[in-house]
């Protein structure tokens, strides 16, 4: 693991970020802290799918107000191009220099490690606020009605609230988010089967 200095100059990340879930909001915050200038990517911004069921505009939303009342960033959006090399030639050339590329992902690690230091998020995120969550078990867990909202940074669940976004995200794309589950779980006991 890389061994990042007390402050860089500037960091980027690229995620989904769909939802903000309290694992983002640790990293979002240590980002800012460990960086001058730190580039906020919203990966797959011009899909609309299960697996990206708010907007661009919508998941900045959740980062401005998890971030509320920080400086020093910017979020750009990241569209799919369907075409891994293209889109990293696509990130470098709106990215441009960077100290750390920041991902959690190893095919865009993968994707970038010519172009840029590429530091893997927990290298940023003090081990007291580390939290373990992903998207997928939160887009299920609302897809379900089980509990999501304590995975969930309260600024982020006010505005899922009030824009009545999980609502919509159930209408949308929870009977495939529910089917997806049902699928990998019948996938897991056939190979322990």
């Amino acid at each position: 693991m890389i061994e990042l200095p007390e402050r860089a100059t500037h960091i980027a990340m690229v995620a989904r970020w769909k939802p903000v879930h309290l694992g983002h909001a640790a990293v979002l915050h240590a980002l800012l802290d460990r960086s001058e200038r730190v580039t906020l990517g919203i990966g797959s911004a011009n899909r609309r799918d299960a697996d990206n069921p708010f907007s661009a505009d919508e998941t900045a939303r959740m980062i401005h107000a998890v971030l509320a009342g920080r400086s020093g960033y910017e979020i750009v959006p990241v569209d799919d191009v369907g075409d891994g090399p293209r889109w990293a030639a696509g990130v470098a050339r709106d990215f441009g220099a960077l100290d750390y590329f920041v991902t959690a992902n190893g095919y865009v690690r993968s994707l970038l490690m010519s172009t840029y230091t590429v530091v893997h998020p927990v290298a940023l995120v003090d081990p007291a606020r580390r939290v373990r969550v992903d998207g997928t078990t939160v887009r299920r867990a609302m897809a379900t009605g089980e509990t999501w909202r304590a995975l969930v940074p309260p600024a982020v669940v006010a505005l899922l609230d009030a824009g009545r976004w999980v609502e919509r995200f159930r209408e949308e794309f929870g009977a495939a988010t529910r089917a997806t589950e049902r699928a990998e779980g019948l996938e897991a006991s056939l190979r322990e089967g």
